[in-house]
């Protein structure tokens, strides 16, 4: 789950920053697929965040014709990509009908039903054959999943040659307390249900180093993932 971001220090690479979490990984269900979980997530305000997540995407050489958007929830992402590149075509998946449900309504009402579409997939298995996508993009998806090399493999897999993956995920604070001050600090005026998800999302996500590894199982270069903000990485990688 995604929050608005704050101005954060300056980051660094995998490879120069150590980032082994302390806590215990603490796995959320992988699919939240019930109406108030779909609608709390929407009602949050995420359009801070999905304006950073839009900037840096197309910061890079990216290609928009043909994008894929893993775990694309209520189509805010996509939503977001169309108003600023309007040569996107975007085909988002995800496993919560109810995201999806709501997700429709709001590429409706955003008047992008002829360039956005939603399909029900299961990221660690996708429906198309390799190099069918210019782009792979995913937004706060990883930590939803127990064992997330397959969804990263099934990524690399879809995507062309020349064609940058692009994913963003919160990080696992190295203890409690940070825990409880990014939720003080990021969801202070969310209700408690939101408060809860965001705290159980930090809790689910990955350190640095599991990240770093996650793409190295996958052949992608770790040199690619970074931390960028206090409770963000990104890994960023254009297939040879």
């Amino acid at each position: 789950m995604a929050l608005p971001m704050a101005s954060s220090p300056p980051m660094h690479t995998a490879q120069l920053v150590e980032a082994h979490a302390m806590l215990a990984r603490v796995l959320e269900p992988e699919v939240m697929d019930t109406e108030l979980e779909a609608l709390d997530y929407d009602r949050m305000d995420h359009r801070l965040v999905n304006a950073r997540f839009v900037d840096d995407l197309t910061s890079l050489p990216v290609d928009l014709t043909s994008v894929l958007d893993v775990g694309t929830g209520t189509a805010q992402i996509p939503i977001a990509i169309c108003a600023r590149a309007p040569q996107a075509r975007i085909v988002g998946i995800d496993l919560a009908r109810h995201m999806l449900r709501l997700g429709s309504h709001n590429v409706e009402r955003a008047g992008l039903a002829g360039v956005i579409s939603l399909h029900h997939c299961d990221a660690k298995a996708l429906d198309w054959p390799g190099a069918s996508f210019t782009s792979v993009v995913s937004n706060s998806i990883v930590h939803h999943i127990p064992s997330p090399l397959e969804a990263l493999v099934e990524m690399e897999r879809v995507l062309a040659p020349s064609g940058w993956l692009f994913v963003r995920d919160l990080l696992r604070p190295a203890d409690n307390s940070t825990v409880l001050y990014l939720v003080d600090c990021y969801a202070k005026n969310d209700n408690a249900h939101q408060r809860a998800l965001f705290e159980a999302s930090l809790r689910a996500a990955l350190s640095l180093r599991e990240v770093s590894e996650l793409a190295r199982c996958a052949g992608i270069d770790p040199v690619s993932v970074s931390r960028t903000t206090d409770r963000h990485w990104t890994l960023a990688w254009r297939k040879p």
